[in-house]
């Protein structure tokens, strides 16, 4: 797992709060706020994700030249 991937997953956490909490206030600018944090966690973990595939592609194509 790495930075991104965290950072991703905690913006997405603290989205789905603060959306939670304006929808029970009634706070529409609160509950944008958090539906728009919550984007940018998922866009985060999806970064993340790719570059932890594209370490791993790297590794294993290393790990292959080695073995030759």
């Amino acid at each position: 797992m790495n930075k991104q991937q965290v950072r991703g997953a905690t913006n997405q956490a603290t989205g789905a709060i603060k959306k939670e909490v304006g929808k029970l206030t009634g706070d529409t600018s609160t509950q944008a706020k958090g539906h728009a944090r919550e984007i940018k966690g998922k866009v985060q973990k999806t970064m993340g994700d790719a570059r932890e595939v594209a370490r791993n592609d790297r590794e294993v194509r290393r790990e292959r030249k080695l073995d030759r």
